[in-house]
């Protein structure tokens, strides 16, 4: 039986995949936590194979987690579930240390085969995904602008976008305040941007284009 650790700051989504796997023969949820931090201290005490977390995580982000599993506990697997665009977060939440990248919007048959692909050692990406980054095809430009960013810039300009400050980085991504500035900087040139409003700004347009 597959040890399912469920982590989301909406009630909702939690109470779904809960009462989804309830009835499954192989899947079997053994947590659901709210938050990043109850991550870490969740599998502390209790055995996980692998983790369904949203992204943007209140305490700790899903890519900061990343970070520390892949370091602390390279044995448990886990897979973004995200209701933001695969094409822009995927590659680098593959490169942080995921085995799979889920959008919230597919179906419940889809998720398990995710977690029964990432269990078994493989990588989960969406079909259309996987054939144009096969067929080396830009994504689009906002993928490829993403792609183009190192896993730790990433982090960095995702925090931004939902209103982190220097300092609050610099705490949670474990690095220091001049460091944060640093990538700072690097973003804003490659945004070709002058000031922290247009950083976002043209972040959030990226995205959402």
């Amino acid at each position: 039986m597959i040890k399912l650790l469920i982590a989301d700051n909406h009630p909702i989504i939690r109470k779904g995949l809960d009462l989804l796997f309830s009835a499954s023969s192989n899947i079997e949820i053994v947590g659901s936590v709210d938050n990043g931090e109850s991550i870490l201290e969740f599998i502390k005490k209790n055995p996980v194979d692998i983790i369904l977390t949203e992204a943007d995580l209140p305490k700790l982000n899903g890519l900061t987690v990343l970070r520390y599993l892949k370091n602390d506990y390279p044995n448990i697997k886990t897979i973004i579930f995200s209701g933001q665009p695969e094409e822009v977060y995927a590659i680098n939440a593959i490169k942080a240390g995921a085995s799979g990248y889920v959008s919230k919007s597919v179906n419940i048959i889809t998720i398990n085969e995710a977690i029964l692909r990432v269990h078994e050692g493989g990588i989960y990406l969406s079909d259309a995904l996987t054939k144009q980054l096969a067929l080396g095809k830009k994504v689009n430009t906002t993928g490829t602008f993403y792609k183009k960013l190192s896993t730790r810039e990433a982090e960095v300009l995702k925090l931004l976008t939902i209103g982190r400050k220097n300092k609050e980085i610099s705490k949670e991504l474990d690095i220091n305040e001049k460091t944060v500035s640093t990538y700072k900087a690097r973003l804003m040139r490659k945004l070709k941007v002058t000031n922290l409003v247009d950083l976002v700004n043209q972040a959030k347009l990226n995205t959402e284009s």
